[in-house]
């Protein structure tokens, strides 16, 4: 595309190619494939060692070889530095300040590098769901690496074991239900989040083709209790339906129009 001399326009069509899904591996994989991340070398790899060799291989890949191609003057320790510095804040909403001062750069270069890995469809930036509900809305969106076998490579984090005990553990497990949600859902459907300054908050917040919302609270305990915040946001946006998704493979009623669910069997009715 970027070798070609003439418009596209109207006679190309754009597909993600995601790595691989809940939809896409035996429901026994789930763990492996939250660990492990979805790009089929990894996630195959005959052991967890050469799974996270072979994506700290890819990380350097990218860094070295890919980001340049893309014209991008960036040295590519900076952007090892800034990459690890969004996985030590996975699901954050983006502080340009503190990124910057962090990597001694400007606010706009802070900008331009998450510009770069949003396009390079390593980051996903989720914007903030707006509506006029007369409350103060948070408006910064939050930004997560996309697979969570890259953000477990870019912290040294080796299996699951290492994954449980580290900090990372819940913003992890949420940037892994919220990105096969939004993979499994219908064309056109609009992901974002909502939370007010109040507190009032959804994890992610679904608008499906025709103006249907599905609100989503992410729980990495069996026990899906959502917060209060997640009441009061369900006040405000009156979405269709309600979920809690939690580790677990049950499916039961949380309280009066909630549901606890599994990642996979969301991903299923997303998918229908």
């Amino acid at each position: 595309m970027r070798q070609s001399g003439e418009s596209l326009a109207e006679r190309i069509s754009y597909v993600d190619m995601t790595p691989l899904s809940v939809l896409e591996v035996p429901a026994q994989s789930l763990e492996a494939l939250w660990v492990r991340g979805g790009f089929p070398d990894s996630f195959l790899a005959p052991d967890d060692q050469g799974s996270l060799g072979w994506r700290k291989d890819l990380v350097r890949t990218y860094l070295e070889h890919d980001v340049p191609m893309f014209g991008a003057r960036v040295p590519a320790e900076t952007l090892r530095r800034f990459w690890t510095m969004l996985a030590h804040n996975q699901g954050a909403l983006i502080n340009a300040s503190r990124l910057a001062a962090g990597l001694e750069v400007s606010s706009q270069t802070v900008g331009r590098y998450t510009d770069l890995q949003v396009d390079l469809l390593l980051v996903r930036r989720l914007q903030p769901y707006h509506i006029n509900v007369g409350k103060r809305l948070v408006k910064s969106p939050k930004v997560y690496i996309r697979d969570s076998g890259l953000l477990h490579a870019l912290l040294n984090i080796e299996d699951r074991n290492a994954l449980l005990g580290h900090p990372v553990v819940g913003a992890s497990w949420e940037g892994f239900v919220i990105e096969n949600l939004i993979n499994a859902a219908p064309p056109f459907t609009v992901p974002g989040f909502y939370r007010t300054a109040g507190g009032a908050e959804i994890d992610l917040l679904l608008e499906l083709p025709g103006g249907e919302r599905w609100a989503i609270e992410v729980k990495r305990s069996h026990a899906a209790r959502p917060g209060r915040g997640f009441y009061e946001a369900c006040d405000d946006l009156k979405p269709v339906k309600r979920f809690v998704v939690h580790s677990g493979q049950d499916r039961f009623p949380v309280s009066e129009g909630v549901e606890a669910i599994d990642v996979l069997a969301l991903a299923e009715l997303l998918s229908k």
